[in-house]
């Protein structure tokens, strides 16, 4: 896991090596153990390195094969490395190291701009072909690594976060008005390829783009399940899938212990994390180490749920760490998770994600992680009614319990300024719930959820509060195999049993009923849900702030009425509208955007 960085110039001149040093600067928190760079005449890379894989300078990045005529920064791990290097090794090439990274190196020599499609992992890749005079990118299946781009006439830029770029300077930070629509209508969710920057994109997912010496470009998407049944599963019951399922998720839990250092597991007491628990010890994990977090209860609301993740620690005998912290600790949590925050993100347990980061990283380098199974597997109670409308139905029903505001609202919060005239972010989720595919209205919506919105939350979040502390959080439940067979899954056994009904059935081999049958938690951080006290005093502070009545992102009596009735403030999926518009601009402001 690190950080990168790179500068491509198409019209003649030498690419900024100081930009790029400073961008590489930016995410030293991204790669505590190790930095470099590099020149080829029309690019320049930069790298900050996370050692987990390979701890020799040998594994050092940007990585250079002169006699394959390639170098390489990248971000991530590929967990079937040591297959692919024997499997390279056999077709006649050699290794001067035992990482991941020259697996890549050598993996594009061997199939040039198919290479991802044998990658299992996580990954951002910035590849020179030297021959070729090629810049080619590439990002994950499930975005789960993300790789940032601005491009101006004759330049491109590209980094692992959107601040860095931000420090190689020279970019339209303007706020995009579709991305302010986005942002305010999906829980601050932002889909690529938009940013709320407009001179800054996002490579999308299961994307490789090739770009040029002079500039020109071409993207292939190179992966994207159809959510059809699958007639090879022609005749299974509930005991198949259940099976298929749970051989899947153990695969996917062994595939992420790769590392040349401990491996621990965030342990919040859900039934995600908890299975991941499970799991790891029927593998034959000893003396894992789990870590849990918990605030102060506030207004009857319990801020922790430590009686869940107690029991499995305790059931499966881990090294268990409860970390409790008081509200006192709060305000100071969230300046410091707004800097770290390489996009704004306005989900009120960010902040307790960076707080939990910060004191694994004390203890672990690695550790695995419950995200995306709710998308994956029809975790939330949005997914419910799905089952009971037809395909066609699919966009009214989805957005009256998804979005947070619809469009007729978004007038009278925006200011006129950066106010869109349709309702693009409606039309945005029709166009992908009507795309080809997805048999029924369920398999459409959890294609949106998985293919577009889970890469900007939770994904998003995890990546940015877990690296802000050098710490490599690696997901099962996005596992490629696992998300392209659960694609394929009946609806009926994802949505059983109130959700996750298929997993669910999977935990009861290995975990108590009392995880299992509780009901669904979130990671609680009720200051921040109901934005009172000194988060008030902050949020308040932040909109009334001169550069936010310059800014003019939103409309005075708006922000007034949130603020005389906060009872206004509840949106969809416990969001607070006013911590979504105070967040907003409390990034801005941290970052120096005016």
């Amino acid at each position: 896991m690190c950080g990168i960085s790179g500068e491509a110039r198409f019209d003649g001149t030498t690419p900024d090596a100081d930009a790029v040093t400073r961008m590489t600067e930016a995410m030293r928190s991204r790669g505590p153990d190790g930095e470099g760079l590099w020149s080829d005449g029309w690019v320049t890379l930069g790298h900050r390195r996370l050692t987990v894989i390979d701890l020799s300078d040998a594994g050092g990045q940007p990585m250079v094969r002169e006699d394959l005529g390639l170098a390489l920064v990248f971000n991530g791990c590929v967990y079937n490395y040591p297959e692919l290097r024997e499997e390279l090794r056999a077709a006649g090439h050699t290794f001067h190291s035992t990482s991941d990274t020259e697996v890549i190196l050598v993996a594009y020599a061997q199939w040039g701009e198919e290479f991802v499609d044998h990658l299992v992992g996580m990954f951002a890749v910035g590849l020179i072909d030297r021959t070729r005079r090629r810049l080619v990118l590439a990002r994950d299946r499930l975005g789960i690594k993300p790789l940032y781009l601005a491009e101006t006439p004759g330049r491109l830029r590209f980094a692992s976060t959107l601040p860095a770029l931000l420090q190689a300077g020279d970019i339209d930070t303007s706020v995009d008005p579709v991305a302010l629509h986005h942002y305010l209508s999906w829980h601050s969710i932002v889909p690529a390829p938009r940013t709320i920057l407009r001179g800054v994109r996002k490579l999308p997912p299961a994307t490789v783009r090739v770009v040029e010496a002079d500039g020109r470009s071409r993207d292939r998407v190179y992966w994207r399940p159809d959510y059809v049944r699958d007639p090879a599963h022609a005749g299974w019951d509930d005991r198949d899938w259940r099976a298929a399922i749970g051989d899947a998720l153990r695969t996917a839990v062994r595939r992420r212990l790769v590392a040349d250092v401990p491996v621990g597991v965030l342990l919040s007491g859900g039934l995600d994390s908890s299975l991941i628990v499970a799991l790891l010890a029927e593998a034959g994990q000893q003396h894992l180490r789990t870590f849990s977090i918990g605030f102060d209860s506030r207004h009857g609301e319990a801020g922790d749920e430590f009686h869940y993740s107690d029991l499995v620690a305790r059931a499966y005998d881990t090294d268990h760490l409860r970390i409790q912290l008081a509200n006192d600790d709060l305000v100071p949590a969230v300046r410091r998770t707004v800097e770290a925050m390489t996009e704004p993100m306005g989900s009120h347990d960010v902040v307790a994600f960076h707080l939990l980061s910060e004191q694994v990283a004390a203890h672990v380098k690695v550790a695995q992680s419950g995200q995306g199974a709710d998308e994956v597997f029809a975790g939330y109670g949005y997914h419910q009614p799905l089952t009971q409308v037809p395909r066609s139905e699919a966009t009214r029903t989805f957005t009256a319990a998804f979005f947070d505001r619809d469009h007729g609202e978004l007038i009278r919060v925006v200011g006129p300024a950066h106010a869109v005239d349709v309702d693009a972010s409606r039309d945005l989720v029709t166009a992908e719930l009507n795309a080809p595919g997805a048999e029924t209205a369920l398999d459409a919506v959890l294609r949106l959820d998985t293919h577009l919105m889970l890469p900007d939350d939770p994904v998003k979040r995890v990546d940015s509060m877990s690296m802000a502390w050098g710490l490599e959080v690696r997901t099962p439940f996005l596992d490629q195999d696992l998300v392209a067979l659960a694609a394929a899954c009946p609806p009926q056994h994802k949505v059983a049993q109130g959700g996750k009904g298929v997993l669910k059935e999977v935990a009861r081999e290995v975990l108590p009923a009392e995880v299992i049958d509780r009901p669904k938690g979130y990671f609680p951080v009720p200051a921040l849900r109901n934005v009172d006290g000194p988060v008030r005093d902050l949020v308040v502070a932040a909109l009334r702030a001169p550069e936010a009545r310059e800014r003019g992102l939103f409309r005075p009596a708006y922000v007034d009425a949130l603020l005389a009735d906060p009872e206004q403030a509840q949106a969809a999926a416990g969001s607070n509208k006013l911590w979504q518009l105070g967040l907003l601009e409390l990034w801005l402001q941290t970052h120096g955007i005016r």
